[in-house]
C-alpha cells in the first residue's frame, strides 16, 4: 500500500495541511517544518501525488510536446533532449503524434482535455497558424524549429531557413559547380519553402549557373531515395542541396546504387548535422543546426511563460554553419 499524507503527518508530528504545503511549490512553510516533513517522508518512502497536487495548485505541470514528423531520425534526438530538459525543470512531457494532422483545433481540444500547462510545437514544417491556435485558446505555446518572423505571433525558436538556403547555394558556388539543384522535402512545408527561397535567390546572382529543383514527398530516407532515383532517369545535376540530412542520406543511397561516386560524379550537401551524418559510411557535408541550444532556449521560454502567460512573443534565431565532410568536392585553393 502507498504511504499516505496522513501517515507522514503523524510521523512528523504535524498537521496534514503542513505536509501538503511542504510539497506544494510556492507554499509558505518554515525551514524547520520542511526538514521535519521531508525526513518523515524519506523514512516512510512517501512520494507526493502529482494529480492531487494539481487540484490544489491548479497546475498539472504537463507540457504537451507536439510533432508531426516521426519518420525523421533527427526527432529521436529532439524528443530525448526535450523530455530530459522538461523533467529536469520538474515538468512532465506529454508526447503527441500529429503525423498527417493539419487541423490544429482537434489538437487544441485534446490537449486542453489533459489540462496541460503549456505546449511546445516541435516542427519545422507546420505553419505559424498551427501554434497560434494554442495561443488563441489561452494555452502558453512555444514553436520550436518554427518559421522565422520579425514580429512573430507566438514564441519562435529556431533558425533562419532562408539564410540556410543561401548558405548552401554559396557553398556550391564556391566549389565551382555549374549545374546545381535543390531537392527539398514536402513542398507545403514552411522549412522547404524557405530553404528553396534562399537557395534560388542566392543563385539568381549567378546567371552562369544552371539550377533546377524538385520536392520529395516528406522528410524521410525513402522519400529522398525515391526522388533521387527519379531524377537519375535523366542527366543528374553536378551537386544537390537536399534541404535535410535524412533526404541527403536517401539520395546518397540512390546515387551509389546507380553506380555514381560521391563527390566525384555528384556532390551532396544536407542540413541538420544529425549524428548519423558523421558516420564513416555516410560522411555527409551538411549545415549544422544548433539543436541543443534551440531546445534549451525553448524550455527556458516555456518556463518563463508559466509564470508570465502574457509575455510578448519573441523570435530567438540561432546561426548555422557548414560542416565540412566528404560529399562535396573541395573548395579551390586561393593562390596568394
Amino acid at each position: 500500500m502507498a504511504v499516505t499524507l496522513k501517515e507522514v503527518a503523524k510521523r512528523a508530528g504535524v498537521s496534514r495541511s503542513a505536509v501538503s504545503r511542504t510539497f506544494t511549490d510556492g507554499a509558505s512553510v518554515s525551514d524547520k517544518m520542511r526538514q521535519k516533513v521531508e525526513k518523515a517522508a524519506r523514512d516512510l518512502g512517501y512520494s507526493p501525488n502529482a494529480l492531487a497536487s494539481s487540484l490544489t495548485t491548479g497546475r498539472t505541470k504537463l507540457i504537451g510536446l507536439v510533432s508531426n514528423n516521426f519518420h525523421n531520425p533527427i526527432f529521436l534526438q529532439v524528443f530525448d533532449l526535450f523530455t530530459r530538459g522538461l523533467q529536469d525543470r520538474g515538468l512532465r512531457p506529454l508526447l503527441v503524434n500529429l503525423t498527417q494532422e493539419i487541423d490544429p483545433e482537434s489538437s487544441v481540444r485534446m490537449l486542453r482535455q489533459y489540462s496541460v500547462d503549456g505546449v511546445v510545437v516541435a516542427s519545422s514544417t507546420l505553419p505559424p497558424g498551427f501554434a497560434k491556435a494554442f495561443r488563441d485558446a489561452g494555452v502558453p505555446v512555444v514553436h520550436s524549429f518554427g518559421r522565422y518572423a520579425a514580429a512573430p505571433q507566438v514564441h519562435v525558436v529556431g533558425i533562419d531557413n532562408v539564410e540556410c538556403g543561401r548558405m548552401a547555394a554559396r557553398t556550391l558556388v564556391e566549389r565551382g559547380y555549374k549545374q546545381v539543384a535543390f531537392l527539398g522535402g514536402p513542398e507545403a512545408a514552411t522549412s522547404t519553402q524557405d530553404r528553396y527561397t534562399g537557395f534560388m535567390s542566392e543563385l539568381a546572382a549567378h546567371p552562369n549557373i544552371d539550377v533546377t529543383y524538385s520536392f520529395a514527398g516528406d522528410y524521410s530516407f525513402d522519400a529522398g531515395r525515391r526522388e533521387m532515383l527519379r531524377l537519375l532517369q535523366s542527366t543528374p545535376a553536378e551537386a544537390y542541396f537536399c534541404g535535410d540530412d535524412v533526404l541527403s542520406i536517401g539520395a546518397l543511397s540512390a546515387l551509389r546504387e546507380s553506380g555514381l561516386k560521391v563527390p566525384e560524379d555528384v556532390g551532396i550537401i544536407g542540413l541538420n548535422d544529425m549524428e548519423m551524418s558523421g558516420w564513416e559510411n555516410i560522411n555527409l557535408t551538411t549545415i549544422h543546426q544548433p539543436i541543443r541550444q534551440i531546445i534549451k532556449s525553448s524550455i527556458e521560454l516555456m518556463v518563463a511563460m508559466l509564470d508570465e502567460p502574457d509575455r510578448y512573443p519573441e523570435a530567438r534565431i540561432f546561426p548555422c554553419s557548414v560542416v565540412e565532410r566528404g560529399t562535396l568536392r573541395p573548395a579551390p585553393k586561393v593562390v596568394t
